[in-house]
């Protein structure tokens, strides 16, 4: 497929749609209800944390489809509502917009499928189909299973530089959000909140908050295969 996405607006059902102009006509409402994606067993697993995720084949799609949830303090009151009427500030749709403009760019994030919003009076819930990256695991598990490479930590820090080379902020890098496939190619996804954005000292605070997240999951992990000396090898990559 073209790295090129053209992006299409349709109403299906309740739900206005932004997606890939080339898959349009395939899409259905109940792509966005994991009850009826059940029924008709589409669902091929299911990935759970605060943005739940499901895997879904669909006619001959491999896709992921996640439900955005709040998360924190307002999490446990309102849950999936978010205020707003604008549709292209909606989370779904701006993530969408996002991740089509790093697609285009060559950057290895997951090729986005449709993002959908369901209206409210003043409010809106949303969801986001993406391309499933095959056969890949996050970071986190690879890690809890066997130690790595000197050079799968210094492609882990290039892969990152690649992103802030182009002003690219992710608004909650983390262990999870980083994807190996079975051939060491390494994506980032759920890029939610996160934008293009001026150089600045925001890209050293992006690299702290992933390994805050690499020291949390060790302290919480048995057996979890990272240490400063991997660090030191991520930054090497990362700077290289």
């Amino acid at each position: 497929m073209s790295a090129e996405i053209k992006s299409h607006i349709v109403k299906l059902g309740r739900y206005v749609v932004l997606c890939d102009a080339s898959i349009a006509a395939e899409l259905s409402e109940s792509l966005f209800n994991p009850e009826v994606l059940k029924k008709e067993k589409l669902l091929t697993g299911r990935a759970l944390g605060r943005g739940e995720a499901w895997f879904i084949n669909y006619q001959g799609h491999d896709w992921v489809l996640r439900h955005f949830r709040r998360g924190g303090l307002v999490g446990q009151f309102v849950n999936d509502c978010y205020f707003g009427w604008n549709l292209e500030r909606s989370r779904a749709w701006s993530e969408w917009r996002l991740l089509a403009e790093l697609y285009r760019r060559g950057l290895p994030v997951p090729r986005p499928v449709a993002a959908a919003v369901l209206q409210g009076c003043g409010f809106y819930r949303a969801d986001l189909l993406t391309e499933l990256i095959p056969d890949s695991q996050p970071l986190a598990d690879l890690l809890a299973k066997s130690p790595q490479s000197e050079d799968f930590w210094r492609s882990i820090g290039a892969c990152l530089w690649r992103f802030h080379d182009e002003d690219v902020y992710h608004a909650d890098l983390n262990a999870k959000n980083i994807l190996i496939d079975a051939r060491s190619r390494i994506y980032l996804i759920d890029f939610d909140r996160g934008f293009i954005r001026s150089p600045g000292a925001w890209t050293q605070n992006n690299l702290q908050r992933l390994k805050r997240s690499l020291l949390k999951i060790k302290g919480a992990t048995d057996n979890f295969y990272f240490e400063e000396t991997e660090w030191n090898l991520l930054l090497e990559g990362y700077n290289s």
